[in-house]
C-alpha cells in the first residue's frame, strides 16, 4: 500500500514528539534506538496479552512482531506492551477463577492507561484467553483511537483413542472418573492428548465465541479470528493488521465509527447462530458501555431468541473452530446469516469497507456441514436463551445448543449451595438427586467477589452421566464449554438480597427455555417475608484487587461494569 503523509498536529503522540519543548522526551526514544523518522512517525501501540500462564496466550509474542512489521512498513512506528491474563482454564474450580472477571477491567485499564501515557496514535490488541478479548475491544471503544483487533488463534483438537478431544474432554472425564467409569490411566493419557499445540480452547467456548464477536463487530479482519494458533498464515493476518491501522489513522475511521448499536446487534446474533457461550451476554453490554449505548442483557436476549442456530459447534455440536475455518470461517457464518436477512449489512468494519462488501466475494460452500443456511438451520432459535421471572428480574441466561426440545423445561426441588465449593463436593459424593435443581449463589459479581465459572461441576456432573438429569442455576457463571440446562447470571444476585438468596432447600424451581421463564413457586409475599430475615453475607476479601472489584462492580444485566462509561464521557482520549 502507498504510505500515507501524516499531520502529527492532530495526533496524541504530538504531545511527547513535536516541538523543542519536547527535546526531553524525544531524548527518551533516542535511547531506545529510534531514530529521527521514526520518533516523527504516528506511534502505534501493540499491546499484548502474551504470558507463559497458558496455551492461548503462548503464541502472541511471535504474532506481534509480524504486525510491528506491518506497522513499521506503512511508515508507523510500533510500540510493544504487554497487559495481564487469568486464564479460565487454569483458573476454573478453585479460588482463583474469582480473578478471572476482574481481570477483564483490569486489561482494559492498563491498557487505556498505558495509552494514555504515552500518548500513542493508534492500536493493534493482541488477545487469547477469555477475558482478554472482550477486555482488549473495551480499550479500543473507550480510546476512540483507531484500532485493530487480533485474536491470537484457536487450539488444535487432541486424539484420544482414535476419537478427536477437548479440554471439555477432560473436564467431564473427571466426573467419569469419580465414579468409576474411566481408569487412572485413561485419564492420564486424555489429559495428555487433550491440547496439541498453543491456542485458546477449540471448541465455541468464551475465546472463540469473543473472537467470533471481533469480525461480526468489524474491529478485526476477514476470516484473521478463524485461524488456529499454529497456521502461519496468522502471521499474514498480523502484519496486513499493522498496514491497515496505518490506513485507518490516515482515514480516521474510529472504533465508535464502527461499534454501533447495529454492529452490537450483529455480534449478538453470531453468538446465538454458533451457540457460543452464555458469556457473550455479559461481555457485550460491557463494549456497549463504553460507547455509552444501552445494550443489556435483556436486548441481547431478544436478538438470541429471534436468530437460527446454524454452526454445528462443540460443546453442543460435533465440530471444532479449526473445522469451521477450513470450510469457510466466520464469514461464511455471516453470508447465511447475511444472505438470510438477518445481518445489518451496512455497518463498517476496520477494511474502511462495510460488512456487505466484505462478504461479497465469499461462496457458499455445499461440500461441508459445519454451517448450515438459515432456513434449514439446527434449529430455529439460538444457541442462547434469555429467561427472567420473580427469580430472575434482572434476567438469566442459558446455552441450549445441542439439547433436545423435550429437555428445554424443567422443574424440581430447590438444593442450595452458598459457594461452588459445597457444589462439587456434594456432585462428587452423589449426594445429590435426579431431578433436583442445584442452586450456587453467593457468586455474583459482588458476592463472590468476581462472579466465578462453574464448569468443574457442570462438567463432573456429565460426566457422571447426570448431566440431563438436574439442573443449576447460579448468580454466577458458566464457561462455554458448559452443556445441559445450567442457567446464569441470575440477577439480583443473592449478595445484594436478591432471590436466588431467600429461596431454601425443597422450593419448586421452574425453568423453561421455551417461554423464558425462571420462577419459584413462591408468593410475593413469601419471598418479602422472607427477606425480612436475610443479612448480608460476609466475605474473606476485605482488601486488595477483589476488594475494589467488589466496591465498583455492577450486576450482570449491564454487563458487570466498574465504572459511568462512554454516556458519562466529558472528553475522549483519542481528541487530546
Amino acid at each position: 500500500m502507498d504510505a500515507p503523509v501524516f499531520d502529527k498536529s492532530r495526533l496524541p503522540s504530538r504531545h511527547v514528539s513535536v516541538g523543542p519543548a519536547k527535546a526531553p522526551h524525544r531524548s527518551y526514544y533516542y535511547a531506545m534506538g529510534m531514530t529521527a523518522k521514526q520518533i516523527a512517525q504516528p506511534f502505534i501501540g501493540v499491546a499484548s496479552c502474551w504470558n507463559e500462564a497458558a496455551p492461548c496466550n503462548i503464541s502472541l509474542m511471535r504474532q506481534a512482531q509480524a504486525v510491528k512489521k506491518g506497522v513499521a512498513s506503512a511508515s508507523g512506528t510500533p510500540r510493544e506492551f504487554c497487559t495481564i491474563t487469568v486464564t479460565d482454564g487454569i483458573a476454573m474450580g478453585h479460588q482463583g477463577m474469582k480473578s478471572s472477571l476482574a481481570s477483564r477491567e483490569v486489561i482494559a485499564d492498563s491498557v487505556e492507561l498505558t495509552m494514555r501515557g504515552h500518548c500513542y496514535d493508534g492500536l493493534v490488541g493482541l488477545a487469547g484467553c477469555d477475558k482478554s478479548l472482550p477486555g482488549m475491544m473495551m480499550a479500543m471503544v473507550r480510546l476512540n483511537v483507531p484500532s485493530i483487533f487480533i485474536y491470537g488463534g484457536s487450539i488444535l483438537p487432541g486424539t484420544f483413542k482414535g476419537k478427536p478431544v477437548t479440554v471439555q474432554d477432560v473436564f467431564e472425564a473427571v466426573g467419569k472418573h469419580s465414579v468409576g467409569a474411566m481408569s487412572d490411566e485413561d485419564l492420564q493419557e486424555l489429559e495428555e492428548a487433550a491440547c496439541p499445540s498453543s491456542g485458546s480452547c477449540g471448541a465455541q467456548f468464551t475465546a472463540n465465541t469473543m473472537a467470533t464477536v471481533a469480525e461480526a463487530i468489524g474491529l478485526a479482519l476477514p476470516y484473521s479470528c478463524g485461524a488456529p494458533a499454529p497456521y502461519d498464515v496468522r502471521d499474514a493476518f498480523c502484519y496486513t493488521a499493522g498496514e491497515m491501522v496505518m490506513d485507518l489513522i490516515a482515514r480516521n475511521i474510529r472504533p465508535r465509527d464502527i461499534v454501533t448499536r447495529k454492529a452490537l446487534e450483529n455480534a449478538a446474533m453470531v453468538v446465538a447462530a454458533t451457540g457460543g457461550s452464555t458469556n457473550g451476554a455479559l461481555h457485550l453490554p460491557a463494549i456497549a458501555h463504553e460507547c455509552g449505548i444501552d445494550f443489556d442483557l435483556f436486548t441481547v436476549a431478544e436478538i438470541f431468541k429471534s436468530t437460527p442456530y446454524i454452526a454445528d459447534l462443540k460443546p453442543g455440536g460435533k465440530y471444532v473452530a479449526k473445522d469451521m475455518f477450513e470450510v469457510g470461517g466466520i464469514p461464511l457464518v455471516m453470508k447465511s446469516l447475511l444472505d438470510g436477512g438477518y445481518l445489518h449489512g451496512d455497518c463498517l468494519t476496520v477494511t474502511g469497507r462495510t460488512i456487505a462488501e466484505n462478504l461479497a466475494s465469499v461462496k457458499w460452500n455445499d461440500q461441508q456441514d459445519v454451517i448450515y443456511r438459515t432456513d434449514k438451520p439446527i434449529t430455529a432459535t439460538g444457541g442462547v436463551v434469555g429467561l427472567s421471572g420473580n427469580l430472575a428480574t434482572e434476567g438469566a441466561i442459558v446455552k441450549i445448543a445441542g439439547m433436545p426440545e423435550d429437555k428445554l423445561v424443567f422443574t424440581g426441588p430447590a438444593r442450595c449451595f452458598d459457594c461452588e465449593e459445597d457444589a462439587f463436593k456434594a456432585v462428587t459424593e452423589r449426594s445429590y438427586k435426579e431431578g433436583d435443581v442445584l442452586v450456587i449463589r453467593y457468586e455474583g459479581p459482588k458476592g463472590g467477589p468476581g462472579m466465578r465459572e462453574m464448569l468443574s461441576t457442570t462438567a463432573a456432573l456429565y460426566g457422571q452421566g447426570m448431566g440431563d438429569k438436574v439442573a443449576l442455576i447460579t448468580d454466577g457463571r458458566f464457561s462455554g464449554a458448559t452443556r445441559g440446562f445450567c442457567v446464569g447470571h441470575v440477577g439480583p444476585e443473592a449478595a445484594v438480597g436478591g432471590p436466588i438468596g431467600l429461596i431454601r432447600d425443597g422450593d419448586i424451581i421452574e425453568l423453561d427455555a421455551i417461554t423464558g421463564k425462571l420462577a419459584v413457586r413462591l408468593s410475593d409475599a413469601e419471598l418479602q417475608e422472607r427477606r425480612k430475615s436475610w443479612k448480608p453475607r460476609k466475605t474473606d476479601y476485605n482488601s486488595g484487587a477483589l476488594w475494589k472489584y467488589a466496591q465498583t462492580v455492577g450486576p450482570a444485566q449491564g454487563g458487570a461494569v466498574t465504572h459511568p462509561g462512554g454516556a458519562a464521557e466529558t472528553h475522549c482520549y483519542a481528541d487530546i
